[in-house]
């Protein structure tokens, strides 16, 4: 009986033996389970945060093309809008010479021919200023506007006329469509 009762404790202290390290390895396995729960969630969060900043990157780079899009699309119709500026002002000048040629008084019938001619030179070119948006600058009897007219002399104001107002022009001013070429150089009562 001692065997068995010594067999039997083996058996017993076996048994306890193995029962111990299965809730060790059950302990370990719900560590490990809850050690990669962890690990994924906090990769789901990293992953997460790496698709939310793609995000952010693809919507200010998406913003930013539109925005140059948009620059160069008014870069362009502005350039457009003024194309031909400096061939304009490069014909001011002709366009004041056949001003003063048509300014002289003629007697003569080959000097009226002549004025003739610059007049339709002059008329012709006025039209084609025109049909390119390019106008003169109203100045005579008008207001006196900083920001058309060049005030190059003043003088007092005389009967019938405002204070500000322009009194003569020395010379034409020009504008392409809303933009001044030349301001007009004016004398301005005061």
């Amino acid at each position: 009986m001692a065997k068995e009762k010594q067999e039997d404790q083996q058996k017993q202290t076996v048994a306890e033996n193995e029962k111990a390290p299965k809730k060790e390895t059950k302990k370990d396995d719900s560590n490990e389970k809850l050690d990669q729960t962890s690990k994924l969630k906090e990769e789901i969060a990293s992953l997460k945060k790496q698709l939310a900043d793609k995000d952010d990157k693809y919507l200010r780079a998406e913003a930013e093309i539109q925005n140059m899009t948009n620059r160069f699309n008014k870069e362009r119709a502005q350039i457009l809008k003024y194309d031909g500026q400096d061939l304009a002002k490069s014909i001011l000048p002709v366009l004041d010479n056949l001003k003063r040629a048509l300014a002289i008084e003629v007697v003569d019938d080959n000097g009226k021919q002549l004025k003739k001619g610059i007049q339709m030179v002059h008329d012709h070119l006025v039209k084609a200023l025109n049909d390119h948006g390019i106008t003169e600058i109203k100045a005579d009897g008008e207001t006196f506007d900083p920001t058309l007219h060049q005030a190059v002399q003043t003088v007092p104001v005389e009967e019938g006329q405002s204070p500000e107002t322009v009194v003569n022009v020395l010379q034409a001013g020009y504008q392409l469509k809303d933009r001044v070429l030349r301001p007009a150089m004016v004398v301005v009562a005061q």
